[in-house]
């Protein structure tokens, strides 16, 4: 008698579980995780220093055809960081959300202006409607968001307080970050191009939610299908 082979399916939660078991501990199970980590944190526990941001726009009120990530042209934004004792520069993780498209850039310090301004340079040469928006959590680094949409043009939406799982796109491409960007990096000695290498090797990754196309394919399409319309 032949007996048929199955695939067993083992889910996130229980890889999880096991890694920060005894056990998991012991063998440091925990090295071979996305972030490194030794203890697991609850979802929604990364802490900001927080301030009042004013006159900003909920999530809640952001329209349906952003919110279900079938219009091109809206982006998440957040910070990566590393060990407190390599300083305050970091990296901004900035994707895509249709498409997937991600990009990097170095910041050398975690104030608002700077890190705004690197990111109208890098939007500014897009085509209006492929910049239209970005959502946000509630760090104070995003308090100058002001100057990014009079920079660009671009709505700015930010997330519920405590709640940066909200901007969901983001948060899983970090993950994929981290697997070249661990917190154990030394963030200064980061160079545009080796950003740029982790970048083309993220949107070069053929995805299933993307029916099997690449990030890269999907934003040009996107960009394309602007052109397009403005002939």
């Amino acid at each position: 008698m032949r007996l048929e082979r199955h695939p067993i399916r083992v889910s996130h939660e229980t890889i999880y579980r096991f890694a920060y078991s005894k056990d998991g501990r012991d063998a440091q199970f925990y090295r071979l995780l996305p972030e490194h980590r030794r203890r697991r944190r609850p979802r929604g526990h990364r802490k900001h220093n927080r301030t009042h941001i004013l006159d900003i726009q909920s999530l809640s009120h952001r329209p349906e055809r952003i919110a279900d990530g079938v219009e091109f042209g809206h982006w998440e934004r957040d910070l990566m960081m590393f060990r407190k004792e390599y300083g305050k520069v970091n990296v901004t993780s900035l994707v895509e959300r249709v498409s997937r498209y991600a990009v990097v850039m170095r910041n050398e310090d975690r104030r608002s202006k700077p890190i705004m301004e690197a990111l109208i340079q890098g939007l500014a040469p897009l085509p209006a409607d492929a910049r239209q928006s970005i959502t946000f959590d509630r760090g104070t680094e995003f308090s100058a968001w002001g100057h990014l949409t009079a920079g660009v043009g671009a709505d700015a939406w930010f997330c519920d307080p405590q709640a940066p799982y909200q901007k969901g796109t983001i948060e899983n491409t970090n993950n994929r970050l981290r697997r070249y960007l661990p917190r154990s990096t030394e963030p200064t000695a980061l160079t545009n191009r080796y950003l740029r290498s982790i970048c083309h090797r993220l949107n070069s990754t053929p995805r299933k939610c993307l029916g099997y196309r690449t990030p890269a394919e999907v934003f040009e399409s996107g960009l394309m299908e602007i052109q397009n319309r403005l002939r």
